[in-house]
C-alpha cells in the first residue's frame, strides 16, 4: 500500500512517517521548509520528500495523510478532495493501524508532554519491555522520535491540538489510553481554541476515554487540571506534586539530584543529567505512569539516571570563545522561565542571555505579551527577534527596569548585537519552537568569526 503524507515534515507527521515505514508501507510526504531533526530522520529512513503541494506523486497513492496544518484551498487537498482519493486524518491512521489493541500510555499537557513521554519510553526500554512510542521530538537515547515495536506497550505524546480540517477534536481523542499523564494546564494555540475552558473540555473529553481499570496521572499542583477531573473521572487518579502523592526533594538547587516519595514513604534517590524543577516534576510523572506498566521503582529510578535527555530541550548547540550557546524549544512564558530558571541555577554565577522568537501562533497574536516581559525577568540579558508582520509591539511587552532587553527586526542584527555583547563565561539560551532561520548555527560563527 502506498501512503503519501501531507505535512510531513511536522514532529507527529513525520513520526507517523516512519512508523507507517517500519509497518511496511511505501511512504512519501510533502510539505514545505522542512528543518532538522525530522529532514535528518526522514532522509535517513529513505522516505522521498517534495518540497510544497503543487501536486501529488503519480500515480496516485492509496492514501493520503492529511496533517492539521492543511486546509481547504491547498492544492494537495483539492486534489485528493477532487480525485476522490481515500484520505485519513493523522491521530485516526495512528489509532487504527497502530495503537489498536496495545498498552497505550498517554502524555498530555500544556507543558513537558515531549520529555515526559521520551521518560516513560526510556524507563519501559530499560526495564526490557521494549515499547514502540511516537514522540513530538527526538530522544538522545533513542535517536529517532518514533518506533514500532512487537511489544504491546506504546508511549505517545499526546497533543491537545486539532485533528485536521474535516475533524476539529484534540488529537488525543483518538487515542484510546490505558493510562493517561495529565501534566499541566494553560491557555494556549489560540488560533483553534477561544479560551481555556475550551481546551479544559477537550481534555475532559479525554478522560472519558479512559478504561475505569486504566490510570489517570495528575499534576496535584494545577487547579485546572483539578477542574478537568471535579467534571468526571471514571479512573484512579495518582497525583504527583501534593502530599499523599508521588513527591520530590530536591538535593541540589538545579534539580540534578532528587529524592522520590510515594504516599509519604521516600522509595529512592535520583541524579541524572537533567536540570530544573520542572523536570523533576516530569520525571515524578514519569515514574507514576511507567509503575503502571509494572516497572518496579528501583529500576525506573535507575533509568531515569542513564536518561540522556531530549534534542532541543536545554541542548548545547556548541561553544565558541568560552561562551555556550543552547537550542531549546521553550515558546510559552511559562516553559520560558522554567527554563531560564534551570539553566540559571546550573551555571551559576556566570551570566544567561536568553534569545527568543515569538513564533508559534499564540505568541504572535500577542495572548502572551503581558506575561512575556516577567517570563524573560531571570535573564541576565534578552534579545528578541521581532518579525515585520507580528502585529503588536515587542519592545513595549517586554521592556523592564530590572533586565536589559533588546528587539530586533533581523536575525542579523540580533546575531551582531550577541556577538558585540556576549563575553566568556556566558550561557546563550535560544529559544524557538521551529528552526529559527539556522540563528544557533549561524551564532556560534559568527562567534568563532569575531575570535580571527
Amino acid at each position: 500500500m502506498r501512503i503519501h503524507i501531507l505535512g510531513i515534515g511536522g514532529t507527529f507527521m513525520g513520526g507517523l512517517a516512519l512508523l507507517a515505514r517500519a509497518a511496511g508501507y511505501a511512504v512519501t510526504g510533502s510539505d514545505r521548509g522542512v528543518y532538522p531533526p525530522m529532514s535528518d530522520q526522514l532522509r535517513e529512513s529513505g522516505i522521498a520528500v517534495t518540497e510544497g503541494y503543487e501536486a501529488l506523486p503519480a500515480p496516485a497513492p492509496d492514501l493520503v495523510v492529511i496533517g492539521n496544518a492543511l486546509s481547504r484551498g491547498n492544492p494537495a487537498v483539492e486534489e485528493v478532495l477532487n480525485a476522490g482519493i481515500p484520505y485519513v486524518s493523522g491521530p485516526q491512521w495512528l489509532a487504527e493501524h497502530v495503537l489498536r489493541e496495545r498498552f497505550v500510555i498517554a502524555i498530555a499537557g500544556t507543558h513537558g508532554k515531549t520529555t515526559v513521554t521520551s521518560l516513560v519510553a526510556w524507563i519501559l526500554e530499560q526495564a526490557g519491555l521494549e515499547p514502540g512510542f511516537l514522540i513530538g521530538g527526538v530522544p538522545q537515547d533513542f535517536g529517532v522520535s518514533a518506533r514500532l515495536t512487537a511489544s504491546r506497550f506504546f508511549v505517545v505524546e499526546a497533543d491537545e491540538y486539532d485533528t485536521a480540517f474535516f475533524d476539529k477534536r484534540a488529537k488525543f481523542v483518538h487515542y484510546r489510553p490505558r493510562a493517561v499523564v495529565l501534566n499541566n494546564l494553560e491557555y494556549d494555540h489560540a488560533d483553534i481554541y477561544p479560551d481555556l475552558a475550551a481546551i479544559s473540555r477537550q481534555f475532559q473529553h479525554l478522560l472519558r476515554t479512559v478504561p475505569g481499570n486504566g490510570l489517570i496521572v495528575a499534576n496535584g499542583a494545577d487547579a485546572a487540571l483539578a477542574d478537568v477531573i471535579a467534571a468526571g473521572a471514571w479512573t484512579p487518579v495518582e497525583y504527583f506534586g501534593r502530599p499523599g502523592g508521588w513527591e520530590a526533594r530536591l538535593v541540589s538547587a538545579d534539580g540534578g539530584a532528587f529524592a522520590v516519595s510515594l504516599n509519604g514513604h521516600e522509595i529512592g534517590a535520583v541524579q541524572w543529567s537533567l536540570a530544573g524543577r520542572h523536570n523533576v516534576a516530569n520525571a515524578l510523572a514519569a515514574l507514576a505512569a511507567a509503575r503502571f506498566a509494572g516497572v518496579p521503582a528501583e529500576t525506573a529510578l535507575q533509568a531515569l539516571a542513564t536518561f540522556g535527555g531530549v534534542k532541543r530541550r536545554l541542548e548545547v548547540s556548541g561553544s565558541a570563545r568560552g561562551i555556550t550557546v543552547y537550542d531549546d524549544f521553550a515558546h510559552h512564558p511559562t516553559a520560558i522561565a522554567a527554563t531560564l530558571e534551570a539553566l540559571k541555577a546550573r551555571v551559576a554565577p556566570h551570566r544567561v542571555l536568553a534569545v527568543l522568537e515569538p513564533r508559534s501562533n499564540t505568541m504572535r497574536q500577542g495572548v502572551h505579551r503581558k506575561t512575556l516581559g516577567p517570563s524573560l525577568a531571570l535573564a541576565d540579558a534578552a534579545y528578541i527577534y521581532a518579525p515585520p508582520d507580528i502585529g503588536w509591539d515587542v519592545a513595549a511587552a517586554v521592556a523592564r527596569p530590572d533586565h536589559h532587553a533588546k528587539v530586533y527586526a533581523s536575525h542579523e542584527a540580533l546575531i551582531a548585537g550577541l556577538v558585540a555583547e556576549a563575553r566568556p563565561g556566558d550561557h546563550i539560551l535560544v529559544m524557538s519552537n521551529g528552526g529559527f532561520a539556522g540563528l544557533h548555527g549561524r551564532l556560534l560563527a559568527a562567534l568563532k568569526a569575531a575570535t580571527s
